[in-house]
């Protein structure tokens, strides 16, 4: 496909998704912004159990699901009166005992599974946090701030990379990914954060603003290199096909998941 069409469908599944997205932010329910990110992540583990199967070993379906869960639910909703994580542990060890005498994959696939689930558990629940946290006004726009991060680094970094790049970044895990491009994005991210900072919150200093956007767009950097690695590691391409020229949900959120901690703990702990 040439670079036109592709971009083009970039664009056009951008301009149906994204309306979606700012509707269920602000004129939902702030359990509906949690829904959002639960849904995606879980759809974002089935594509990572995909990825274990393009390498020929078999995820542990209800362990990996029971245990993105009680992540999630632990991480978005902090004050759950007694642990999940004893029953947790409890499901995760008691599924690996039927799968047979293949002790050989047994192990590795239980690895596996219990990696992205806490993987997108946590950094899923994360992303929830940002909706949830109080104040309630502010819900929405902290998951503007991510996207608009995110997003525009991405953006910025593509460009960038296309007109400037010269330099390899991670010439192994992802050849068409340059070092110029990737201080293009980190520049992308800071002034989108400014500008949403401008926009919506007032209460975010200057300086934090600028600080996040350049935490968040570096954070996305990584997160993009890592699930590049995971489909290196399993011969894919994409991880999957639900958006036109975007690839599939994991395509989607690694950036944004690795971004999220960034804004949680700051929100969570310094902007109250």
């Amino acid at each position: 496909m040439s670079f036109s069409a592709n971009l083009a469908r970039r664009v056009a599944t951008a301009a149906v998704a994204l309306p979606l997205l700012l509707a269920a932010f602000f004129l939902g329910p702030p359990l509906l912004g949690a829904a959002v990110a639960g849904i995606a992540v879980v759809i974002g583990l089935w594509e990572f159990f995909g990825l274990m199967k393009a390498r020929g070993l078999a995820p542990f379906h209800v362990p990996g699901a029971v245990l993105l869960a009680a992540i999630f639910a632990e991480v978005a909703w902090p004050v759950v009166p007694a642990s999940l994580w004893p029953a947790v542990a409890l499901v995760a060890l008691i599924g690996l005992v039927p799968r047979g005498p293949d002790f050989a994959s047994t192990v590795p696939s239980a690895a596996l599974t219990l990696l992205g689930a806490a993987y997108l558990g946590s950094l899923g629940g994360a992303v929830a946090a940002l909706r949830l946290l109080p104040p309630d006004r502010d819900g929405a726009w902290r998951l503007v701030l991510l996207l608009a991060i995110v997003m525009v680094a991405d953006t910025a970094a593509f460009f960038v990379g296309s007109a400037a790049g010269r330099h390899k970044l991670a010439p192994v895990i992802s050849p068409g990914k340059t070092i110029e491009g990737a201080l293009g994005g980190l520049a992308g991210g800071v002034a989108a954060s400014a500008a949403v900072r401008a926009l919506a919150l007032p209460s975010v200093p200057l300086r934090d603003a600028l600080l996040l956007g350049l935490a968040v767009a570096t954070l996305g950097i990584a997160g993009d290199l890592v699930e590049s690695l995971l489909k290196r590691w399993a011969g894919v391409k994409d991880s999957g096909v639900l958006f036109p020229g975007h690839g599939g949900m994991l395509d989607r959120l690694d950036s944004i998941l690795f971004g999220a901690p960034a804004l949680y703990y700051y929100f969570s702990l310094v902007n109250t």
